[in-house]
């Protein structure tokens, strides 16, 4: 068997209606049904090449551009896929080399793990012919790697089913409510808090809000199948006001399950906390909910709105959140540099003290799922089965930004040595101009 290369790339997904724990640890399944809005590649996504060749000796992996040693999850990834695979004696006993990287920060709360498996159900699938024996099949096996990974699989509106009839969890699995071109003026903006390795890992958070919560047993059983079903027909009938209302409703009783864990869990901080408050008032401002905050596990905002509103909404959020960085922005729309207007600066109660407290925001839209790749796009030699490159290219701010062009890269104000020269330039060509009359 030759050296065999594939390559997919694969979206993160934000969860609107949220599971907060696990009817079996094991299995990877979830005490609720969620639902979650794909986020478009040209931003957030996970990279990943896989090799596999006769000449290697055991499966290696490679994290942004880093290697790491496989864990459990991983490992039984990596066993349910061979047992798809269309010639599963060829690629019993097969090793990979498997590389990925990416393009957001890992474990910060930004759903690295779910693009990150999802990519590698894909990547594999294409790596060994694997065809699914029943709908929804990989997106099984992906739930065992992170349980929201299922969900990254497919673009759009996705249904994550707790299942639980099945013994062995099969009927857990995602299904698509809608495809991503159902809804195309939905927008995101991302404000990123914090981008380190959050302090509580959500596995961990949530096994202890299953033992010390009643609330969430609450949760799951009496609130979360309504909502469910209304939170769908809102997205069907594009109708954001409860759309909105509902994300972020359900972000707030998420977060009161992690406060009403013993001991409390706090994802959120202080400025997540004045985003909320921002929200509230713009919506206030509006007389509609013209934007919805939502939060995972981890401090970082992630706000829905249409298109018609990114232009304003991202101006308010710099001008309240202002930052030293060189490119406070990642985007592939058109967004210009204008602030917000003075009326809604009079309107709004700005924060105070709130300077370089968001590092950088993501504005984005919904967007596909999982996608394959052709070999230009490898992480991987061909030769080697070695990474192409050593080091990781997705998090830098230079990397990222060739490959993700953002229409607002500089926000610094110009320098009066710069003021001054403008303006004595102009002053010559006005002289200039009043001789040729």
């Amino acid at each position: 068997m030759a050296m065999k290369v594939a390559t997919c790339t694969a979206p993160t997904n934000i969860a609107v209606i949220k599971y907060c724990g696990k009817d079996d640890e094991a299995l990877n399944t979830p005490l609720n049904s969620s639902v979650s809005v794909t986020l478009h590649q040209d931003q957030l996504r996970a990279h990943t090449s896989i090799a596999s060749d006769p000449s290697m000796d055991r499966t290696r992996l490679w994290l942004n551009g880093k290697e790491q040693q496989l864990n459990k999850r991983t490992s039984t990834v990596l066993r349910e896929m061979k047992k798809l695979a269309k010639d599963a004696a060829r690629w019993e006993n097969a090793h990979f080399h498997i590389v990925s990287e990416n393009s957001f920060p890992t474990a910060a709360g930004l759903a690295s793990s779910a693009a990150g498996y999802a990519c590698l159900v894909a990547t594999l699938a294409k790596l060994m012919d694997v065809e699914e024996q029943y709908d929804g099949q990989l997106s099984v096996i992906a739930r065992q790697g992170s349980g929201s990974a299922c969900r990254s699989l497919y673009g759009g509106f996705v249904r994550w089913e707790k299942g639980g009839l099945q013994a062995d969890g099969s009927d857990s699995r995602a299904v698509q409510v809608a495809d991503e071109h159902h809804w195309p003026e939905l927008c995101a903006i991302i404000c990123v808090v914090n981008d380190k390795q959050k302090d509580t890992s959500s596995t961990s958070g949530m096994q202890n809000s299953k033992a010390t919560s009643t609330l969430l047993r609450h949760r799951a059983d009496k609130i979360m199948p309504g909502r469910l079903q209304e939170i769908e027909a809102a997205y069907k009938a594009k109708d954001f006001e409860t759309f909105g209302r509902i994300t972020m409703q359900d972000s707030n009783q998420f977060h009161a399950t992690c406060l009403d864990t013993f001991p409390p869990i706090f994802y959120m901080n202080d400025v997540s906390r004045q985003i909320v408050n921002l929200v509230h008032q713009y919506n206030a401002v509006r007389g509609r909910i013209a934007a919805a905050y939502t939060f995972d596990a981890g401090p970082n905002a992630v706000i829905f709105l249409q298109e018609q509103d990114v232009q304003e909404l991202t101006s308010l959020l710099l001008h309240a959140f202002p930052t030293s960085s060189p490119m406070p922005i990642r985007t592939s729309m058109t967004i210009k540099r204008d602030g917000p207007s003075e009326a809604l600066r009079q309107a709004i109660r700005f924060p105070t003290g709130m300077e370089d407290t968001v590092k950088m925001m993501y504005v984005t839209r919904v967007g596909g799922g999982t996608r394959v790749r052709g070999p230009h796009e490898s992480l991987i030699e061909p030769t080697t089965g070695l990474p192409s490159r050593t080091s990781p290219t997705s998090e830098s701010s230079d990397a990222t930004s060739k490959s993700c062009p953002c229409a607002w890269q500089q926000l610094a104000q110009p320098s009066p040595q710069l003021l001054g020269s403008i303006a004595a330039v102009a002053l010559v060509l006005a002289l200039v101009l009043s001789r040729s009359r």
